[in-house]
């Protein structure tokens, strides 16, 4: 069964197959017809979605929900909701204020849409069984707090790293009310995802973020269940560090080079998973496109500890075909492989793209090259500095954000050779990779550029 040999796997046991994890979030809604307001709110719909994913995609493991904005919602954040995307927080509640929430703020099983998604996995659970192991995903402690105080944060952990820690601390406790609530209605295996993490420095989550998630995991542990820590972005530098703080399972995108991260965790016998790239081939790529990333992923790496999953929530728009194709490379490796041994597989490289004059421009121009700023929620940040200061520097600069589910922003990126998501640029150089600058930093390059 496929619940089994995801445990497996988590085990770190030796296993016959790898397993496959499709991340549909609310992609898994339009299988039924439905956008993603109804199905992130809607408990029948929910559920309708959730099984309808399973019997298409024959997942070994289903996530269940895809929404890092659930607790921040049921925290007193105000949300944005999107027809094909999951909502995104407009407001902050500890923004201007240095506080920490009472801990009688914690989400129960009656808080927000929470009782929604409680059912939801309830009858899932039913049904399925052991057929697969039940993802339950919660927001990362860090992005929660990110979520409450905005970007300031980024500069908190500077001036102010114990309130920061206070603020983890409760993100944490709220983390493992989460995991409570989740495990109580029967999911297999708790991820952790928290996309922010691939935004600072590894010191920094060392000495701050880190005791916070080991409580996570440990807490999971003590419940007899499993643990993932899923980091979307360029987490390459923070592999290591998040091996420390022992979850059972990694999980990284398109940033990551998996090969070499697989490196690192075979030597802390973590399990790995991912990274099938989001659009260029989920969403853009053919049913051949699918098959041969999968058969790559997989003859490039020994398959023990891995497993093979979209490298993060996957779009809503992806084709049910290519979602498809994925599943059967994963399930079927030699067939597949014998039907794509001559296929090449195509590019972006014949759409054309104007690059800027950057040297006779009117104005500094700020370059957002994101993976989908509705979506992604370190790339909701790294534009959210740009827009929150924006007023500041209007006279000097301008902006634009480019999105990685556009074909057109795709090939602008890969023109510019950018290589990880999202990447602030500044008159064409890239100044900031995966790393959301403080205002102050923002400023002061916007001011030294307008100066030449």
């Amino acid at each position: 069964m496929g619940k089994e040999l995801i445990l497996k796997t988590l085990r770190h046991e030796k296993t016959d197959a790898v397993p496959w994890v499709p991340f549909a979030g609310v992609h898994a809604g339009k299988l039924k017809g439905y956008m993603a307001d109804e199905v992130l709110t809607d408990s029948d719909k929910l559920y309708e979605s959730l099984m309808e994913a399973y019997k298409l995609y024959v997942p070994d493991g289903l996530p269940t929900l895809f929404d890092l904005q659930l607790e921040a919602e049921a925290l007193g954040c105000d949300l944005l909701w999107a027809k094909n995307n999951p909502p995104s927080v407009q407001t902050h509640p500890l923004s201007g204020e240095k506080s920490i929430p009472c801990r009688c703020k914690i989400p129960t099983e009656e808080s927000g849409r929470i009782p929604a998604v409680l059912d939801a996995m309830r009858r899932v659970k039913a049904d399925i069984g052991d057929g697969a192991a039940l993802y339950g995903l919660i927001c990362g402690p860090f992005t929660l707090a990110s979520h409450l105080r905005g970007t300031d944060i980024f500069m908190d952990m500077i001036t102010d790293p114990g309130y920061v820690t206070e603020l983890l601390e409760f993100c944490g406790e709220v983390a493992i009310k989460m995991s409570s609530m989740y495990l109580d209605a029967g999911m297999d295996v708790i991820a952790v995802v928290d996309p922010l993490v691939s935004q600072i420095s590894p010191k920094h989550f060392n000495q701050i973020l880190a005791p916070t998630f080991t409580a996570v995991f440990d807490y999971v542990r003590s419940r007899g269940a499993y643990s993932c820590f899923f980091v979307c972005g360029n987490a390459t530098r923070q592999i290591e560090p998040m091996c420390k703080t022992n979850p059972d399972g990694i999980s990284v995108d398109e940033n990551v080079d998996m090969v070499k991260a697989k490196e690192i965790t075979d030597r802390y016998n973590i399990a790995i998973g991912g990274n099938i790239p989001l659009t260029t081939t989920m969403l853009f790529g053919t049913q051949q496109d699918n098959m041969k990333c999968v058969i790559d992923l997989l003859d490039s790496m020994d398959h023990h500890n891995l497993i093979i999953s979209p490298g993060c929530d996957m779009p809503y728009d992806t084709p049910i075909e290519n979602t498809i194709a994925a599943a059967q490379a994963v399930k079927t490796p030699d067939a597949v492989r014998e039907m794509i041994a001559n296929y090449e597989g195509g590019g972006f490289e014949d759409i054309e793209i104007e690059i800027p004059d950057y040297g006779h421009l009117d104005k500094v121009l700020i370059e957002l090259f994101t993976l989908d700023p509705e979506q992604c929620a370190a790339c909701t940040y790294m534009v959210n500095v740009v827009k929150d200061n924006y007023e500041d520097m209007k006279d000097i600069a301008d902006y634009v954000v480019y999105k990685y589910n556009v074909k057109e922003d795709i090939a602008r990126t890969m023109k510019m050779g950018l290589k990880n998501l999202p990447t602030m640029c500044i008159n064409g150089e890239p100044k900031w990779v995966s790393i959301i600058p403080s205002r102050e930093e923002l400023l002061e390059e916007v001011r030294r550029c307008a100066a030449r």
